[in-house]
């Protein structure tokens, strides 16, 4: 009967202490989200969150939980989340590097060169050491080297069909796809499809700016630079108008001096 009696107590304390510990929690979390809502920036705008205990799925706080709210940067984790889920913590993007036609005695290549892409985002990216652009292009030129492969008459192919045609969400906005939060996906990405556009700013506000050179060159595509200087201090305010397979690009906005 005593260790019976010892045992229920002590299961009753661990309960006990269990509630107060989620009940702490709770209102921790609640006191730091009344916190969030009484911040100017949110004087008028409404926030949601939910928080769940990630063992048992049991909801910890709630506010707002049913209100539709646009997600902006916050949908990464729901991205990453997904893509560890489905695709596994060691999945790796594979870039095949194909060639059709004949290789003739002298390693003359009669046909063409073809990168078929898979969607990896980091190829040619510096942010790491192994994809950076001059390395990868040093493997390839020793792989074809290798295939014997000297001189082509042909083409070098650039395959991004896995995704097919669409690269754009058909309701994301004009002013934010040239830029890398409204970026469309890509079956074939080279240094994160990234181009920097430099721009002098004029003497005051109001004066036209200078297009002074884009890095990498994009001669291929036409720049129309109808950007003007704003005040000091204002910081770059420039915008890149442009649509999926538009050959055109408007920047438009204000350069501060």
């Amino acid at each position: 009967m005593k260790k019976g009696l010892l045992f229920f107590s002590a299961l009753a304390v661990l309960t006990y202490t269990s509630v107060l510990h989620a009940q702490g929690l709770q209102q921790k979390i609640s006191n730091a989200y009344q916190l969030f809502e009484n911040d100017l920036s949110l004087q008028h705008g409404i926030s949601s969150l939910t928080v769940l205990n990630a063992k048992t799925g049991e909801v910890v706080f709630s506010k707002n939980a049913e209100i539709g709210l646009a997600t902006a940067s916050t949908l990464k984790t729901i991205t990453s989340a997904a893509a560890f889920y489905l695709l596994g913590t060691d999945f790796t993007y594979q870039t095949d590097l194909l060639y059709n036609g004949t290789i003739s005695a002298d390693g003359t290549l009669n046909g063409d060169i073809i990168i078929k892409g898979s969607g990896d985002p980091s190829l040619g990216s510096d942010r790491f050491e192994k994809t950076k652009e001059f390395i990868l292009l040093d493997a390839w030129s020793n792989v074809i080297k290798l295939a014997g492969i000297k001189k082509i008459k042909g083409s070098i192919i650039a395959d991004d069909n896995i995704y097919g045609g669409q690269t754009a969400g058909p309701r994301w906005i004009w002013q934010d796809l040239g830029s890398y939060y409204g970026a469309g996906i890509s079956g074939l990405n080279w240094r994160e499809n990234l181009v920097d556009v430099r721009l002098r700013a004029g003497m005051k506000a109001g004066d036209a700016t200078t297009l002074v050179a884009t890095v990498p060159n994009i001669s291929y595509l036409k720049l129309v630079n109808e950007s003007t200087t704003g005040p000091i201090g204002s910081g770059d305010k420039v915008y890149p108008y442009s649509s999926p397979y538009s050959s055109i690009v408007y920047l438009r906005g204000t350069y501060g001096a």
